[in-house]
């Protein structure tokens, strides 16, 4: 079992830093949140990307169920309010947040549409997922091993049967893996509608009231 530590030290490894700057850019474009915006980042693990949003002048809360996760993201401030909680039961009241995102945590629940009705429950604007993508270089290199053991991969059909009737927004990012010169060209070259980048995001938007 990977400790928080060693997961955190992962994001800043040349490799790393690069896969979660590809992967929060494209989530942060399809959210598109004005500063003083709430944000409940769904399964925040150490707390990376929800600071990174953080630094945004967002509102951010995190939450996790694993309270070590959750003591190592408090030790490395930021600016984010922490919470233990279960993705499959929210505690908070309805519209309590403008958007909800879940960057690759989704993937580790089993019970994948019922987390995305809590995260509409809860959102005034809309959801952002960020899931691992089937059909991808990444899932064939990374499936079953490391810290994607017990991962499920999806693709936008999935998120389709989980969400019948939204509109859905989405693009990929990670066509090439290894984070090399070439991958990081292909990666500026390619469009997000290429669909076999290793990360698949989708924004689930409420319509306006």
């Amino acid at each position: 079992m990977i400790s928080p530590a060693e997961y955190e030290a992962w994001y800043h490894t040349a490799r790393g830093a690069w896969i979660a700057g590809q992967e929060f850019a494209l989530i942060n474009k399809l959210m598109q949140l004005a500063p003083g915006a709430t944000l409940l980042d769904v399964g925040t693990g150490t707390g990376y990307f929800a600071r990174r949003f953080a630094a945004m002048n967002l509102e951010v809360t995190g939450l996790d169920p694993d309270c070590a996760a959750l003591d190592y993201a408090r030790s490395r401030g930021g600016n984010v309010n922490y919470m233990e909680g279960s993705a499959l039961n929210l505690p908070f009241a309805d519209q309590s947040f403008d958007y909800c995102n879940a960057i690759t945590s989704l993937c580790f629940i089993a019970e994948p549409k019922r987390a995305i009705e809590e995260m509409r429950r809860v959102a005034r604007r809309g959801v952002v997922l960020g899931l691992l993508h089937r059909h991808s270089l990444l899932h064939r290199q990374k499936a079953g091993h490391g810290t994607y053991a017990g991962a499920r991969w999806d693709d936008i059909a999935a998120v389709r049967s989980w969400c019948p009737a939204t509109p859905l927004r989405y693009g990929y990012a990670i066509f090439l893996p290894d984070g090399g010169l070439f991958a990081r060209l292909a990666e500026s070259l390619l469009p997000q509608s290429f669909p076999f980048g290793g990360f698949l995001a989708v924004a689930l938007h409420k319509p306006e009231p």
